[in-house]
């Protein structure tokens, strides 16, 4: 149930209980009304309870990803644009050093 349809039943709720002149033999829309608008803010604690729990805190720290890299992108391939680590061998000299 999402938030939306919480506040739907709270609404709803507060119409039949607070605006409405109906009346229906035996069902008490007052009683209905209330039990609809108890069961939306119901929803709605456990709606916002949920999500604080799912998402990361905001401020400090590095969020989902973790801290970023010095090169660049971070994600799944690393850095460099997706071309590997982006860790490149130290080159010493050229040909003379393939010995």
């Amino acid at each position: 149930m999402g938030l939306g349809v919480c506040i739907i039943l709270i609404a709803v709720g507060a119409i039949l209980t607070f605006a409405s002149d109906w009346e229906i033999e035996g069902i008490n829309l007052d009683l209905v009304g209330l039990i609809l608008m108890a069961v939306g803010i119901i929803g709605t604690a456990v709606y916002t309870s949920i999500l604080r729990m799912r998402r990361p805190p905001c401020g400090r720290g590095g969020g989902v990803r973790g801290p970023r890299r010095a090169g660049g992108r971070s994600g799944p391939r690393g850095g460099a644009g997706g071309r590997g680590a982006g860790v490149h061998p130290r080159r010493t000299g050229g040909p003379k050093d393939a010995a």
